[in-house]
């Protein structure tokens, strides 16, 4: 994650983008997600799958290439109806907006090794603080926000690890104390 002028930015690879027949629900991202499946599990994308900065501001999310920073696809958060994770395929997270040529729907599919879940958190926070807040006076408060939820997110990672190290650190000296008498 990374903070630069007012906007969040992510490393995250793009899978594809695929037109959808409703606006929002965790149904629609499933069925662009087996889009993107051949029948025997791999992925038609894998070609064209690439490195992308997924950039959230005050205006939206914006997808740009990682080397080039050419601007793939640019989305106002106001087209945008949903944002979720893949229900079997954590690692996937996706969100669908209103096309600006007419009444169709984009789902945009990415794969995060790490941070789907927190994506999707943050891009949801960021849509709910933009439909209660219409002036989009803002922009600091979204930052302060995603960062405080990231520190939370890790703060309940590092009590994790803590607990697993304490666990492994306890089992290596039951196995060590046996050994030395």
């Amino acid at each position: 994650m990374a903070l630069v002028d007012n906007e969040v930015s992510f490393t995250v690879k793009f899978l594809g983008q695929i037109d959808v027949d409703r606006a929002d629900g965790l149904q629609v991202l499933n069925g662009a997600a087996g889009l993107l499946k051949m029948s025997d599990g791999t992925s038609k994308m894998k070609s064209k799958q690439q490195k992308v900065s997924l950039f959230l501001s005050l205006n939206g999310i914006d997808v740009l290439n990682h080397k080039t920073k050419f601007m793939l696809h640019s989305c106002p958060m106001s087209s945008i109806s949903f944002c979720g994770v893949h229900q079997t395929m954590p690692n996937l997270f996706g969100f669908v907006a209103k096309s600006p040529a007419g009444d169709r729907h984009h789902c945009y599919l990415f794969q995060s090794t790490k941070f789907s879940h927190l994506l999707v958190s943050i891009i949801g926070d960021t849509f709910q603080a933009a439909k209660a807040n219409e002036n989009f006076g803002w922009d600091k408060d979204l930052l302060v926000e995603a960062l405080r939820h990231k520190n939370k997110m890790l703060q309940s990672e590092n009590v994790s690890l803590k607990k697993k190290i304490a666990t492994l650190e306890a089992q290596a000296a039951s196995q060590q104390s046996p050994a030395t008498q």
